[in-house]
């Protein structure tokens, strides 16, 4: 797993979970005492034998971004991290995160510095345990371009996610973003 880099989106708004969103990104939104939403996906990560982790944070992000620089810290003989990237404004981006595409898009320059084949791009405030190998396992032995791990949803839900259709095969035939109204059905 060392040729795996993981980035971690560090969330929106988080209007679902409000109040606890109020002062911080929902990743950073508390579980089990000590332990955030955000520890979810970077314990899979560290598990899965992946220790390149970037988390990307954009709203509401100081709670976030302290909790993570206090709890992962890797040996200084390794080249395992868990680090930061706040949304930015540059010369050449003037603009804030537009999405999580586009932090993804924005930060690539940093991404591809290390020598890896994949990116593992993960929410950061899902609750669920995965090996990650088994994943990267299935996406190699495939050959796809892109793989994605999705659940299916409910109608009376499926207006707060995105939402696709898949072929026979399993490919992504269809995608939409949050559709309301006829673009639902």
């Amino acid at each position: 797993m060392k040729k795996v880099l993981a980035i971690i989106l560090g969330g929106g708004a988080g209007t679902r979970l409000y109040p606890l969103t109020k002062f911080r990104a929902k990743p950073a939104v508390s579980l089990a005492g000590k332990y955030r939403l955000i520890d979810i996906p970077v314990s899979n990560c560290i598990n899965s034998e992946i220790h390149k982790i970037y988390v990307l944070t954009q709203f509401n992000s100081a709670s976030l971004n302290r909790h993570i620089s206090r709890t992962y810290s890797f040996s200084n003989f390794t080249e395992g991290f868990v680090e930061v990237s706040a949304a930015q404004q540059t010369p050449d981006s003037p603009s804030w995160f537009q999405g999580t595409a586009d932090a993804v898009r924005k930060y690539l320059w940093q991404f591809e510095a290390w020598d890896v084949d994949e990116y593992l791009i993960l929410s950061g405030d899902h609750l669920y345990r995965m090996d990650y190998k088994d994943f990267v396992y299935r996406h190699r032995d495939t050959g796809a371009d892109v793989t994605l791990s999705v659940i299916p949803i409910g109608y009376k839900q499926a207006s707060s996610f995105g939402l696709m259709k898949i072929n026979d095969s399993g490919r992504v035939v269809d995608f939409s973003e949050k559709p309301k109204g006829d673009a639902l059905e």
